[in-house]
């Protein structure tokens, strides 16, 4: 196990911003930066050599405006909160209006646009490093200061942990996720239709056309929403159904029947590169976005499209500070916030 550092780029204002490479001995890397907490490359075996499986930007460039946030690490609250606004202990907050006329993670000033600090990374049993980030009372429009740290750990197994933690002095909201998206043939190997997926989830949170939550759970089975028998990723993208439409494809939040421990809560495997994925969270829900808009220069000259990859996004459900009957991603002051979420890869046999 071991952790290297370089030199990955400059700012336009001139600071000097850090990788790091996590190497666990078994086939597998993860590189991060500091700036953003972002995961800039994933590196695992497949049937044939190593695949970098992670779209990313070429350059530190494309990271200091990166509107599809590749690799990112999203808070104060990840996901939408509709009409941009919500009462915490009957106070009003108003939040930035960047998806139209309601909020999308976080808003302008977003956390993956930030310098983070670092804690050296170990070199004992896992490779791991930890980003620190200091988000003031009203940060984004949300009360209470935070130390918020995100540590990347890359196990003997194969596994990448994503640790989130942070203690507010307020009641505030906190919901933080990782925005990577994944193509598990290589980042440019083109579209993930083919992907095999599996969601073991009864419900999905009904949304109106601005992808805002209605409050309804809606159940999956005898729609395209239903992936609790594993199956191909485009085989149904394309359905005239409602939820569908809304996204241009999958932008849903799956309902995960877990109780706050980590469960497995999607996979995803090529058929071609052999490369199976799990993702395992303890939070109630996950995002599944099929990059319907992406239109990106990639890295080593690749272009990204409409599903050049997938996001899987462990989270509290979007807008649940406005639905009572959402589990409820309130922090209260002095309490930890604590959540961890794993993308463990292997190879798998063709079925």
């Amino acid at each position: 196990m071991k952790v290297s550092e370089e030199v990955f780029g400059k700012l336009k204002d001139g600071t000097q911003v850090h990788a790091y490479t996590l190497d666990n001995g078994n086939g597998m890397t993860v590189k991060v930066m500091d700036y953003g907490a972002a995961i800039l490359e994933i590196k695992v075996p497949a049937k044939e050599g190593t695949l970098d499986v992670l779209l990313g930007h070429e350059s530190l460039k494309g990271y200091e405006d990166n509107g599809s946030a590749h690799g990112a690490t999203v808070g104060r609250n990840a996901n939408r909160i509709g009409n941009a606004r919500f009462v915490l202990n009957g106070k009003n907050y108003e939040l930035d209006k960047n998806d139209g006329k309601n909020n999308l993670h976080g808003g302008f000033q977003r956390w993956y646009e930030r310098m983070w600090s670092v804690t050296e990374g170990e070199e004992n049993e896992d490779a791991s490093i930890t980003f620190s980030l200091l988000s003031p009372d009203m940060d984004q429009g949300f009360p209470g200061t935070v130390d918020v740290s995100v540590t990347y750990t890359l196990t003997a197994d194969n596994s990448l942990m994503i640790h989130y933690t942070g203690v507010p002095d307020q009641d505030t909201i906190m919901n933080m996720t990782n925005h990577s998206y994944f193509n598990l043939e290589g980042h440019g190997a083109g579209s993930i239709r083919n992907h095999v997926a599996y969601i073991p989830s009864d419900y999905f949170t009904e949304t109106d056309c601005e992808l805002i939550p209605t409050g309804k759970l809606i159940p999956v089975k005898g729609t395209p929403l239903d992936f609790n028998v594993p199956k191909p990723i485009g085989q149904d993208i394309d359905a005239d159904y409602e939820a569908l439409r809304f996204g241009s494809g999958y932008d849903q939040n799956w309902v995960l029947d877990n109780h706050g421990e980590l469960e497995l809560a999607a996979t995803l495997y090529s058929p071609v590169s052999g490369i199976f994925m799990e993702v395992y969270t303890d939070l109630p829900g996950i995002q599944m976005y099929t990059g319907n808009f992406l239109n990106d220069a990639g890295k080593d000259g690749a272009i990204y499209t409409r599903n050049s990859g997938v996001a899987l996004e462990t989270q509290y459900f979007p807008d649940a500070i406005n639905h009572e009957n959402f589990k409820q991603p309130v922090v209260k002051a002095g309490e930890e916030y604590d959540t961890t979420t794993v993308y463990k890869f292997s190879l798998k046999e063709s079925d």
